[in-house]
């Protein structure tokens, strides 16, 4: 097979050792998209490696059709259209993927958008409904409101009951994220956001992939029993925590990561968005939102887009005609 390689500082679309025979539990998938994240920026700079065991090739969700299936597995049949949230390997015409981290298509989801779907959506699900175990009514300060992860929370939060206040780096992406449900949003180029949150009434938890000095602001706007949930660091490593305000007002930092999680969890979340996202796909309720697709051969410039942080929704790789 062919699979996107990291040769120095360049990326290459070349042979590559197609994976084995699926083990009984497994499924090998013939890819058709292969949506982008930021941590295959991270990856490719070399702050990121993959879990042990897991492939080096790039790329946490595809979508594409099933090839084969392991004896073990009864709810997938070869050629079946499905999406499947990854470990890595997904630049790449097919991956090796345990099932239960395999999803048929949502009814009416095409498989260029399905691409767009599993790891945002479960990156939604993991961190809002089981690491900050979200009530309804429950209010959402989310960071980078524009990007993929951000428009899938937008929406299942929308549906689900929880207001979500935005920060993005353009007037433009906030009035996407309202036009996706957002209640209200923050230019970061304003400077701080604490007042604006403030005023909106606070929050119940904050969804933060970014980071650094945004951890002590973060804090001033938790209501509380407030949540922090951290999944990113764009903003660096280093961040001040006010110990004092933590625990006068019961606050809880956690450190959330989705690529490294075992595959018991990672099929529990995956289940969870069967039965609850997929029907709201499949009605019309909530989408995937496609920024845009590249070529596999213009990984390069794909990841150069990304990158620039330009992007409103998901970006995507085309493997397959």
């Amino acid at each position: 097979m062919k699979a996107i390689a990291i040769d120095g500082e360049r990326l290459l679309w070349r042979d590559h050792d197609a994976p084995g025979e699926p083990a009984a539990d497994e499924v090998t998938l013939d890819v058709a998209y292969a949506g982008m994240n930021r941590a295959d920026l991270m990856q490719r700079a070399g702050a990121y490696p993959p879990p042990p065991g897991a492939s080096t090739i790039l790329g946490l969700e595809v979508s594409g059709h099933v090839r084969a299936v392991g004896e073990g597995v009864t709810h997938l049949q070869p050629g079946d259209p499905v999406c499947a949230l990854l470990t890595g390997g997904g630049y790449a015409e097919r991956v090796r993927v345990p099932a239960v981290q395999v999803l048929p298509l949502p009814d009416g989801v095409s498989l260029r958008d399905a691409a767009g779907l599993p790891e945002v959506f479960a990156t939604a699900w993991l961190n809002l409904y089981m690491e900050a175990a979200l009530k309804p009514g429950e209010r959402i300060l989310l960071h980078a409101g524009a990007s993929g992860v951000g428009t899938a929370v937008i929406q299942l939060a929308r549906e689900l009951g929880n207001p979500v206040f935005v920060t993005a780096g353009s007037d433009t992406k906030i009035e996407a994220c309202k036009e996706l449900g957002a209640e209200a949003g923050w230019n970061r180029h304003n400077g701080p956001f604490v007042d604006a949150v403030r005023d909106w009434g606070g929050v119940d938890m904050v969804l933060d992939p970014v980071g650094g000095a945004y951890i002590g602001d973060d804090q001033k706007v938790l209501n509380l029993n407030g949540r922090i949930v951290l999944i990113g660091l764009m903003g660096g490593r280093q961040g001040e925590v006010d110990l004092g305000v933590m625990l006068m007002k019961r606050q809880r930092l956690i450190g959330s990561t989705l690529r490294s999680q075992p595959v018991a969890l990672k099929g529990e979340v995956m289940d969870a968005l069967y039965e609850t996202v997929w029907p709201l796909l499949a009605s019309g309720q909530i989408r995937p939102v496609i920024d845009r697709v590249f070529p596999i051969a213009d990984t390069e410039a794909a990841m150069a887009y990304l990158q620039a942080n330009e992007n409103q929704g998901k970006v995507l790789l085309q493997v397959a005609a």
